[in-house]
């Protein structure tokens, strides 16, 4: 437990209580890692696929039972594991939000993982919420700017190449293979999405097989925009089910989004200018994208104006685009990376003054206003020195360069925000934000 300074006490034995993880090996291999220190961890499965990565069986704790009584069964392990820290990936699903409130309540350090902010060569980790429940929302970018180590404006380059995108296809197919075909002794669960586990493993199968012929016409796509010589504003779609378009966000649907984004450049926008809606690269056909905004180009009348790409890699369509609009994509620090004017929509970390414009659509449509490249650059910085971990949770090359480092971060005293804001010793270099 922790004592009355919020801090671990470093007498007594560590013990991890995890939940539900990222697709694959990450959380045993971690819990592994945690175990060389002298730590105890458990693992909570709710179902079939988060006990088939979980290597020792000695402490998987089984929850069987109706999603009503988690919270009490939940109280009854951190009583008797004597669980000092609880584990968990995503914050937002109903067990993980419930575990996170009782268990700050009986005063456990709560660890939580994510997609990398900087995706795709970063993962997140932080304490007791992430997205828009982080510590982020609420330090300013004059807090960033007085806590960093290094200056802002030598930015980190991206580390090697993880292969992270098509492992986590493969470790999602296999996971909902379990569940779907393995899980008779967990009767009671409940995905935390509304499509069955069928229903999901049947398109996890079908993304699979349909890779080939959606390359394909991605290249083409992105060619003839690339090539056609018109100014071009790119759309970051985002997974409909994705957990901060549904928690942070005011839009029951993508297609909510994507006609007022249509509306928004058909009132606004020269009219030479073009409209990209890109595909998240996990885009599983669930939401008819393609139907919608053909229908919604034809309604406003741009039909020829807007064009749509399937997955793939975003930095080939932002080296040439005029700007960026998106829910709260976290690939929008692409577009920030680069200079490139952002028009969010929803709760993002992000969302800072001097970052992302909040002109009407059809105003920025028609007159972007790109982000402060100081305050960007410091921002980004202030993510790699606290929250941003190299890695990635789906490659085995991913997985052992953010555990190289994640294990100290997640037995230090403090999370790596307060760490970073504590009070510094005078005479560092402070950098300048730009207004």
């Amino acid at each position: 437990m922790t004592n009355t300074t919020g801090k671990p006490k470093t007498s007594e034995p560590r013990v991890f209580l995890f939940l539900q993880g990222p697709h694959g090996p990450f959380f045993s291999e971690l819990a592994d890692r945690l175990r060389e220190t002298g730590a105890t961890c458990f693992r909570v499965a709710f179902n079939a696929g988060d006990v088939s990565r979980w290597r020792d069986a000695q402490s998987l704790l089984a929850f069987r039972d109706p999603l009503s009584a988690w919270p009490d069964q939940l109280a009854r392990w951190l009583t008797s594991t004597k669980a000092t820290d609880l584990v968990l990936y995503g914050d937002v699903r109903w067990h993980h939000a419930e575990a996170i409130r009782i268990a700050s309540t009986a005063g456990l350090t709560v660890h939580v993982f994510e997609e990398g902010y900087l995706r795709p060569y970063w993962a997140t980790y932080e304490r007791d919420g992430s997205n828009g429940h982080s510590k982020l929302m609420q330090i300013t970018l004059e807090q960033m700017q007085g806590a960093l180590n290094r200056r802002a404006d030598v930015p980190a380059l991206p580390p090697d190449r993880w292969g992270d995108l098509r492992m986590h296809m493969v470790h999602g197919a296999l996971y909902h293979w379990h569940v779907l075909f393995r899980n008779q002794s967990f009767p009671h669960y409940l995905p935390h999405r509304d499509q069955s586990v069928a229903e999901e493993f049947r398109l996890h199968v079908l993304r699979l097989l349909r890779r080939p012929r959606h390359m394909i016409e991605r290249w083409v796509t992105t060619r003839r925009i690339r090539t056609g010589g018109r100014p071009y504003h790119v759309v970051l779609l985002q997974l409909e089910h994705d957990a901060s378009f549904r928690a942070f966000s005011d839009f029951a649907s993508q297609t909510e989004f994507v006609d007022m984004v249509i509306e928004g450049f058909a009132k606004g926008a020269p009219p030479h200018h073009r409209l990209v809606f890109k595909a998240h690269p996990l885009e599983d056909g669930r939401a008819p994208l393609e139907r919608t905004i053909r229908t919604g180009a034809e309604r406003h009348d741009v039909r020829d104006r807007v064009h749509f790409v399937r997955g793939g890699k975003l930095a080939y369509l932002l080296q040439s685009a005029r700007s960026a609009v998106t829910v709260n994509s976290t690939s929008a620090h692409q577009a920030l990376w680069r200079g490139l004017p952002v028009r969010s929509f929803g709760i993002s970390v992000y969302d800072k003054p001097g970052l992302v414009s909040d002109q009407p659509l059809p105003d920025f449509f028609a007159d972007p206003q790109p982000p402060d490249p100081a305050a960007y650059a410091l921002y980004r910085q202030f993510l790699l020195e606290t929250s941003q971990l190299p890695g990635g949770y789906y490659s085995a090359k991913g997985r052992s360069q953010l555990l190289r480092q994640v294990v100290d971060r997640m037995l230090s005293a403090q999370d790596p925000y307060d760490l970073r804001l504590a009070p510094r010793e005078t005479g560092a270099q402070q950098l300048r934000v730009v207004r």
